[in-house]
């Protein structure tokens, strides 16, 4: 005989429009039974839609009900694995790196590499070279960018990579000295060609299966239900798949894009679109609803902090490089997901990334299946309003618009341009379909930190920060709340499923202690995930959430 638990005074968002103004409706009942929701309203209504043997009541004291977040944008085994990472978050300068690593180091003997992230360009403004990092420890030493775009290797590292009789690949690059050795940094395609697939394989696949792990139960702490995969690969996929098999009560859905990487060979573009296809007829909506391939990942440039974003007009201290996919190879690799019926996801950072992508499933693309631009941080006006006009998605994620972290855009792109960063106001008005997503290991996932960014254009890493950034273009806090849940389930075709809180729906849902005030979200506190009418996260269990930032 199932069980029904009956949820009541509580607040349960039940609607909360998509517009800047619009105003929350709360329920203050719910009913959950086999894993759906089956009644929602106010107590008197919930309670008189039937006759309830075995009923569980919750009473939620007036705590607020949300449907379960949905990360718009994440990579689920990159992040598990840089939970085990050196954070280097907190360093200021080349010595304050050097500093830290020595000390991981002598504390950690037995590790056969240090393996470091969250490295940021401005802490490092003139440059890095292996150089820097020999006189630390004999062993392999990895840090990657906050971003996930660029390594900065020791020359130990470089040797294991091998880097030296290596060419540069498909859009990216291996930085090397005037003598031609590789100099101590590896960037874009490289990443996704060297860095990436060498992580991967340099564990093992029950490591990369608890790096999964850990990663869902951070997710599951947060407030996450679902996940938008942005990079998915062979090693990745096939981890994720045997994990879930293996336990079939895995309590996260699951929506991926298959990462496509730069090739000069159309024949190579075609194979990797193929695999994909393949995998995406077997795991579907209706075979496996919960663990899909949706479509493909192109990213066509890289970041501004690294001037790799692809721009129509140079960067102050540098030219503008060439995007990573040629209009040519990008075209074709559009039109040829399109027809197999892959939905697109095309990274575009810089404006003239945006513009080339935009055209591209313009011109290539069928309308209506919610293609998607990943990032869009330098659109222009032009672009913003096509977003809407072409029916696409605007995959945003706000953390990166946190002021603390722009501190070098300014000396970048020039002030004027800067006034163009993050027009997340023009695309909801355009009429794009918004999804929120963290990008996460590269930034803090933490939904309601994420939410604070869009609706404050204020620093959720730190509160004391003086500054905000374009405010103007700041979303609402319903209209934020919806991006990232209904509209991060919408940009995957799973709104029929989840992504709000309505009869017939799953009961994926979080309880959160939290004032209904874009100001306080940073007070917000996770208090119980629900998957499927099951609980699978309760702050009653831990005694402080760390939040990763």
């Amino acid at each position: 005989m199932s069980t029904r638990t009956l949820f009541f005074n509580g607040r349960i968002l039940i609607d909360s429009g998509s517009g800047r103004h619009e105003v929350p409706s709360f329920a203050d009942s719910m009913l959950v039974e086999d894993g759906k929701i089956t009644a929602i309203g106010s107590n008197n209504e919930v309670i008189s839609s039937g006759i309830f043997p075995n009923l569980e009541p919750r009473d939620l004291k007036q705590q607020v009900v949300l449907p379960g977040f949905i990360d718009g944008h994440m990579h689920l085994l990159l992040l598990g694995q840089s939970l085990r990472k050196l954070d280097l978050k907190n360093c200021k300068s080349v010595e304050d790196i050097k500093s830290t690593i020595k000390e991981y180091a002598a504390a950690n003997p037995d590790k056969p590499s240090i393996q470091c992230k969250n490295w940021m360009h401005s802490m490092t403004p003139n440059g890095v070279t292996a150089a820097m990092l020999d006189d630390i420890d004999p062993r392999p030493i990895f840090i990657d960018a906050s971003s996930q775009h660029s390594c900065w290797c020791n020359s130990a590292a470089l040797k294991e990579l091998g880097a030296a009789s290596m060419p540069d690949p498909a859009g990216g690059k291996i930085h090397r000295d005037a003598k031609g050795n590789p100099s101590g940094v590896l960037d874009e395609g490289a990443m996704m060609s060297i860095i990436w697939p060498f992580q991967a394989i340099s564990s093992s696949k029950e490591d990369r299966m608890e790096a999964i792990r850990a990663a869902v139960r951070e997710y599951n702490a947060a407030g996450y239900t679902g996940v938008v995969e942005m990079a998915m690969d062979e090693e990745a996929w096939d981890s994720l798949v045997t994990l879930r098999a293996t336990e079939p009560d895995f309590p996260l859905r699951v929506a991926a894009y298959w990462l496509i990487k730069p090739s000069l060979s159309l024949e190579d573009n075609s194979k990797q679109i193929r695999r994909a296809l393949e995998l995406s007829q077997q795991y579907n909506t209706a075979t496996t609803p919960d663990l899909r391939i949706v479509g493909v990942k192109v990213i066509c440039d890289g970041i501004i902090d690294a001037c790799t974003a692809f721009l129509s007009q140079p960067y102050a201290p540098a030219d503008s490089p060439p995007p990573i996919w040629e209009p040519e190879h990008l075209n074709q690799l559009v039109k040829e997901a399109d027809s197999v019926g892959l939905q697109i996801a095309l990274h575009a950072i810089g404006d003239a990334a945006i513009k080339m992508a935009i055209d591209a499933i313009e011109k290539h693309a069928t309308p209506g299946r919610r293609h998607r631009i990943e990032h869009l941080e330098l659109a222009s006006p032009e672009d913003a309003k096509r977003l809407g006009e072409l029916g696409l998605t605007a995959s945003i994620q706000p953390v990166h618009a946190d002021p603390s972290i722009l501190t070098e855009w300014p000396r970048l792109l020039g002030k004027d341009r800067c006034q163009r960063a993050f027009a997340y106001r023009e695309f909801a008005d355009a009429g794009a379909l918004v999804a929120i997503g963290s990008d996460s290991p590269t930034s803090p996932w933490m939904p309601m930190h994420n939410i604070y960014v869009a609706t404050t254009r204020r620093s959720a890493r730190d509160v004391d920060y003086p500054q905000t950034v374009n405010k103007h273009f700041k979303l609402g806090l319903c209209e934020s709340m919806v991006a990232a849940t209904g509209g991060a389930a919408r940009s995957v075709f799973a709104e029929e499923r989840a992504g709000s809180l309505a009869v017939g729906k799953l009961a994926d849902f979080v309880i959160v202690d939290m004032e209904w005030d874009a100001n306080t979200l940073l007070k917000a506190k996770t208090m119980e995930t629900w998957y499927g009418g099951k609980q699978v996260w309760s702050s009653v269990d831990v005694d402080n959430i760390v939040v990763k930032i």
